[in-house]
């Protein structure tokens, strides 16, 4: 009996670590990082800040955590990469799946987006482009002429921009979001064939 009350109490405990974040997120978007103070995030929860403080002793825990949390689909996904044969099915997939990662953490890239100073400060910026790195290297053959690498990394670009550049194009979100998907995978498959020749 006792372990289903702890499993409970383990879900519990992590929906209340999301709720942070996701308020804390909010705040940071709403009034800038350097502005909210974990009081405003503890009111906001309408929690005390000793409750808060017992998931997170600083805003920097707060987002790191997040970003540590959003970001793990990715490293998931350069394990899955690592491991599969390096066909053009493969490739699409690992777009698809990188466009899907993108989607959830939206609101965290946004953040990223407009705050780089406190992203450079944190360290996040790195390990994300380290991240990126890792995931062009899977989608580029390396014997491939520098046109079709560039292709490749150009996807990822392509994945990006989609959230920054492109968003207010077209006027409905679900249908950019398909045609971002769809000149990415395209650039992949073009460079694919082009490896193969």
């Amino acid at each position: 009996m006792g372990g289903t009350m702890d499993g409970t109490r383990q879900r519990r405990r992590g929906n209340t670590r999301r709720r942070i974040q996701d308020v804390a997120l909010e705040l940071f978007a709403e009034h800038g990082y350097e502005k909210t103070s974990l009081r405003e995030i503890a009111e906001c929860l309408e929690v005390t800040k000793a409750a808060l403080y017992y998931h997170f002793k600083t805003k920097e825990e707060i987002l790191v955590s997040i970003f540590e949390d959003l970001t793990q689909p990715i490293e998931d996904l350069i394990e899955w990469g690592r491991q599969q044969p390096h066909t053009l099915a493969t490739k699409q997939e690992i777009i698809r799946r990188y466009a899907d990662t993108l989607a959830e953490a939206a609101p965290l890239f946004r953040f990223m987006h407009e705050n780089q100073a406190t992203v450079r400060d944190l360290r996040i910026g790195e390990s994300f482009k380290a991240r990126i790195h890792s995931l062009r290297d899977i989608i580029v053959d390396p014997d491939a002429d520098l046109v079709d690498q560039v292709r490749c990394a150009s996807a990822i670009f392509t994945l990006h921009a989609g959230m920054f550049l492109l968003q207010d194009m077209g006027d409905d979100p679900e249908e950019k979001n398909k045609a971002v998907l769809e000149v990415a995978t395209d650039l992949v498959t073009q460079a694919h064939r082009g490896a193969r020749g």
